[in-house]
Formats: C-alpha cells, structure tokens, sequence
C-alpha cells in the first residue's frame, strides 16, 4: 500500500506541472478532437428547432447548456459556423478546456462565478456589444451545484438585451462519467439529439423577483430538456445539487471505507 501511495504521488508531482504547460495542453486538445470528430462523422444526428441556432449564430446570444452536456456541441458550433466565445476556467483544466474548444472555433473568456466574475461580466459585455458575436457557457460550472442556473447568464442577457438560449444533447451509446456533473461521452455509431430551446428574454428593468421567476423558469427548462432527451435511450436522470468538491471527497471516504473493510476481512 505503501509502495502505491508512493507511486501515486510521485506520478501526480510528475503530471500536474506539466499539464499546466501551454505546449502540453494544446497536444492534449488536437488528440481530444479526434476522437470527437470520429463519434459525430460515424453517428446519426437529429437537431430540433435549429432555426433558433440559424437565426442567432452570428449575433449576440447566450447559448447555455449543462457542464455534462458540452462534447457533441462543439462540432455542431463548428460546423454550423458560429460566432462564439466560451467562458472558461483559469484552472488549468479550464485551459486546457479552452484550447479545445478554439481548435472548434469559440475564443475563450476566462473566469467564473466564484473568481473573476466581474471581470468576466465585463468582457462578455463587451463581446456581445459587438453584434456578431455570441457566449456560450453551462450556468451550472465550473464545480456546480449541478442543474442549478446560477445568475450569470442572465446578468449578461439582462445588461445587453441578447437572449438565452438553452441547448442540450444526449446519446443512444454513452458512458455517463461517475463526476459531480454526470459527463455524458458519446460513443461512436451513436444516434444523437440535441434540442435548441426558444430565446429567453430578461428585461433590463427586471425587478428582482421577475428575475429570479425567469431564472427558475429556465432551470426548470433545462432540467426537463435534459432528462426528456435521456429518457428516450433509458439513461439515468441526472441528479441535481450535486457539487464538485464535495463529490470528491465523499469518492475518497467510500475509497477509504472500501480499504478498511477489506483490511478487516483479511484481518479474521
């Protein structure tokens, strides 16, 4: 056990600094964008209300969808030639995320709602002053609660009139990841649905229970949108209110608990 520990972290003392390298990090996107590429050439795709993405792609629009609903968006943003930036971590998982996501076309806004988010507010303002230029993000990131809307995509819809726009997708063969967000990977020779939501407005004189009735009304949007979608292959409802941080460590204390009983057992 020991000898395990040690191995563990000398790996993870080796890994960490160099996935924090810029070079290593873009390596590590073109290799991920193969295999994405390869699931969405080799499966059948079925997007409904795309004259909603149509009408909006190249002008200022908050597409949101869930932290776990993120892989099969990216060829379809790229393809449908979308004008976008995406709101990213400054962790170096979230660069690392962002890297990908330019070689699928979307610029990235770093920051989140727990760090950086006035910054990010102020630059995702400024993105869609523009006029033809969109911001993606999942209301629910970067560490949840899961499906749970958190205010700042409403904040930018509110401050510069663009709609919101809420966008999820779903798989017939997927590994649903055992993480706080359920990360659904699609699997090649899939069928694929994705729905695109209508518009949703936030008036700039909102008081502050209209807002938050629209936010409520857009979470509870969302979290039909996703478990209608997985009900129709029998996936598992995604939970909600499950948290990152927390979710890890209740992972290492069933690990540890898994340890002590199989200490246990060899000790009779």
């Amino acid at each position: 056990m020991f000898q395990n520990k040690t191995f563990r972290r000398l790996w993870k003392g080796f890994w960490e600094p160099v996935l924090g390298l810029g070079i290593f990090q873009w390596i590590i996107a073109v290799l991920f964008t193969i295999p994405i590429w390869f699931v969405y050439f080799t499966s059948i795709k079925k997007i409904t209300n795309i004259d909603v993405f149509y009408k909006y792609r190249k002008k200022p629009a908050i597409f949101v969808f869930w932290h776990g609903r993120s892989m099969m968006l990216s060829p379809i943003i790229c393809l449908g030639r979308m004008n976008a930036y995406a709101v990213a971590s400054n962790h170096k998982d979230g660069r690392m995320m962002a890297k990908l996501q330019r070689l699928f076309g979307l610029r990235a806004i770093y920051g989140s709602s727990s760090k950086g988010g006035v910054s990010v507010l102020r630059e995702g303002l400024r993105v869609l002053a523009r006029g033809n230029y969109g911001i993606c993000m999942s209301p629910d990131g970067p560490g949840g609660p899961s499906l749970r809307v958190q205010d700042g995509a409403l904040y930018f819809a509110k401050m510069s009139g663009a709609p919101i726009i809420p966008v999820c997708y779903t798989a017939s063969r997927a590994w649903v990841q055992n993480r706080w967000d359920r990360y659904l990977v699609a699997l090649p020779f899939s069928k694929i649905l994705c729905n695109i939501g209508n518009p949703v407005f936030v008036p700039r004189k909102a008081t502050g229970e209209e807002f938050e009735k629209i936010r409520k009304d857009l979470e509870d949007f969302m979290v039909k949108q996703v478990h209608d979608l997985d009900a129709q292959f029998g996936i598992k409802p995604v939970e909600q209110d499950l948290n990152a941080t927390e979710f890890k460590q209740k992972k290492r204390e069933e690990a540890q608990q898994r340890k002590l009983e199989k200490k246990q057992k060899k000790g009779r």
